[in-house]
């Protein structure tokens, strides 16, 4: 059941907050031990919750789609009263004395909080296998990755445990997680979503935004998070709009970009046939079809790496005393980040708005762009090169390889599903858009993207 399904029953009286929260419960119960997805589970707290839902519903006092729905969170966004970790043995003891503005928000809106999800250690990775943990394993193949950072969310989501999880994506953590287990994953336009109150890894390439079963639930969300907050200085001005597509969109008159460079490159066949079917589909909806070059999205993602790096080791500098409290490949990454110098980090900025300037000469042509999520489906846990057209690329850098680039240009991204592999394992499809335009691209992921994603057998 979608969240948007469960709202509507919830209001006319077929199913309670409290059954819903039991049932949530339950599968969590059944289902972590073999997916490690919820760091922290908070029971009692929830069925309190769902209980208040359940009697400010019968009151007439509903607060909107997400009254009495039950919901996860990344273990970075603090809690007020709950353990937040970022994944970390640093944080292992926190325990915040306020919210995050989005589970400040989200509450507003009475969702019933179940969890907190698993993640990459400090958000600093694309696999989920954390070694303080342990490692978050894909509903779809326990022997496979999630994706990460947010790969607890992807996860939570895929095996029914939730229908919403928020994560955060600074390099394709949110869209990849969708693309390996699944599901819908929605990066905002920088700005649209406060930060505020969740631990950062690199303070000008953060996001936060959900993963959900539906495209539909993603808007629902976004109309609740998204919105201007004095607590973020990068908090964005700019209104608010309904996200929720109709049932059944048209795509009459949209121009959908397919690149002619760089997205098409050393795919898996199995992605690139899915992907390109998407094309069809979408043009057989009436959307038109519009080949046309790229910037060099290779240079924007070097960019993107380099301020990750050299702003993720700035942010933890103080830290880095305490060694034998990072994982290896998170200390490693810090380790370099350190070695950068100072005009490297200014030019890459530098170089980052010629870019962005670049990009908004592409919306002139077209409204959207169609591309792979990432060139691979998952990747078992512990492989670190992933053969490609016949040739091994690192796993890491493979699979930020489509997303990383538009995190440096702050545009908002869906990844929804497109299909499967040879394996069964599925594949993502990202679609990308001009500043702002969230409600364009998921209209037009709600005019592909079946009402429901599927499940797997668990």
């Amino acid at each position: 059941m979608t969240l948007l399904e469960a709202a509507a029953a919830l209001r006319r009286r077929e199913v309670s907050s409290a059954e819903l929260t039991a049932a949530a419960l339950h599968r969590i119960e059944r289902l972590n031990p073999s997916t490690n997805a919820m760091q922290t589970v908070m029971a009692e707290a929830a069925r309190e919750r769902a209980k208040l839902a359940d009697e400010e519903l019968a009151r007439g006092e509903g607060r909107g789609p997400l009254h009495g729905i039950p919901i996860a969170v990344k273990d970075l966004f603090y809690t007020k009263g709950v353990r937040t970790t970022g994944g970390s043995k640093l944080f292992e003891s926190h325990v915040p004395d306020h919210d995050a503005t989005v589970v400040e928000w989200l509450r507003g809106g009475g969702a019933v909080l179940v969890g907190k999800t698993g993640m990459h250690e400090l958000a600093y990775g694309i696999t989920s296998s954390n070694p303080h943990f342990g490692a978050v394993r894909n509903p779809w193949d326990r022997d496979r990755i999630p994706g990460g950072s947010s790969g607890g969310s992807g996860a939570a989501v895929a095996a029914g445990m939730v229908a919403m999880a928020m994560g955060s994506d600074t390099g394709g953590s949110i869209r990849v997680p969708a693309a390996y287990c699944g599901v819908v994953g929605l990066k905002p336009t920088y700005g649209r979503v406060s930060r505020y109150g969740a631990m950062p890894l690199a303070f000008s390439l953060d996001h936060m935004g959900p993963l959900t079963r539906s495209v539909r639930d993603a808007g629902a969300v976004l109309n609740v998070i998204g919105g201007y907050d004095p607590r973020d200085e990068t908090s964005s001005r700019r209104a608010a709009e309904n996200y929720v597509p109709d049932l059944a969109p048209s795509l009459r008159g949209v121009r959908i970009g397919l690149p002619e460079n760089f997205y098409f490159e050393r795919l898996d066949p199995d992605v690139d046939a899915a992907v390109r079917a998407a094309f069809h589909s979408a043009e057989a909806r009436g959307a038109e079809i519009v080949p046309l070059p790229v910037p060099e999205i290779a240079a924007i993602n070097t960019v993107a790496r380099l301020i990750l790096m050299a702003e993720a080791s700035a942010l933890h500098e103080r830290h880095l005393e305490q060694r034998d409290l990072f994982g290896a490949d998170v200390l490693a990454l810090l380790d370099q980040g350190r070695l950068l110098p100072a005009t490297d980090y200014i030019n890459a900025q530098r170089l980052r708005r010629g870019m962005q300037r670049e990009f908004a000469r592409l919306w002139k042509r077209v409204d959207c762009l169609f591309t792979p999520t990432t060139p691979i489906t998952a990747p078992r846990i512990g492989e670190t090169a992933a053969t490609i057209c016949g040739l091994d690329e690192d796993v890491r850098l493979a699979t930020t390889r489509l997303v990383r680039a538009i995190n440096a240009l702050g545009l908002p991204a869906v990844s929804i599903p497109c299909g499967a592999d040879r394996r069964g394992l599925p594949v993502g499809l990202q679609i990308v858009g001009p500043p702002f335009a969230e409600a364009l691209i998921l209209r037009v992921a709600q005019a592909l993207v079946p009402a429901e994603v599927p499940v797997p057998r668990l």
